[in-house]
């Protein structure tokens, strides 16, 4: 087990081992675990709604003002190479957020089928196990 699945925000025993042993050495760390555990996930989704609203922001003023004409140097030569190159990071930035969607996406359906495999060898074992019961109870109960 890696470390991200050890201290996920939920109750694993790890988070209530660090949980319990924050709140014995220092109480604001214990305090601080636990709304970890309870809030964890709420604060996954708050930091990439912030961090895409700042990539929004600074998209805005890049393509607004910065590359405005007032910001020439008076070479036109190097102010056509400067656009260009600006121009070529853009698009690379571009592909790289396309490339982070994709392998979001691709990492949420990962997780996704691993619990769905997990759930269905749980139920799989529980059905079992009731048989099992079943079959025992009506063979004494004969």
């Amino acid at each position: 087990m890696n470390q991200s699945a050890l201290l996920r925000p939920d109750w694993t025993p790890a988070t209530v081992a660090l949980m319990v042993l924050g709140f014995m050495v220092f109480w604001p760390l214990g305090l601080a675990m636990l709304a970890y555990i309870v809030f964890g996930d709420r604060f996954r989704s708050f930091k990439q709604n912030a961090n895409q609203t700042a990539d929004g922001l600074f998209s805005k003023c890049r393509s607004g003002g910065f590359r405005g004409p007032h910001f020439t140097t008076g070479n036109v030569a190097f102010d056509d190479w400067r656009k260009a190159e600006l121009d070529r990071l853009e698009e690379e930035r571009r592909k790289l957020d396309e490339m982070r969607a994709d392998f979001d996406r691709y990492a949420r359906e990962l997780r996704r089928a691993k619990d769905q495999e997990e759930f269905d060898r749980f139920m799989r074992a529980r059905s079992a196990e009731r048989r099992s019961d079943d079959a025992a109870s009506g063979a004494t109960g004969v």
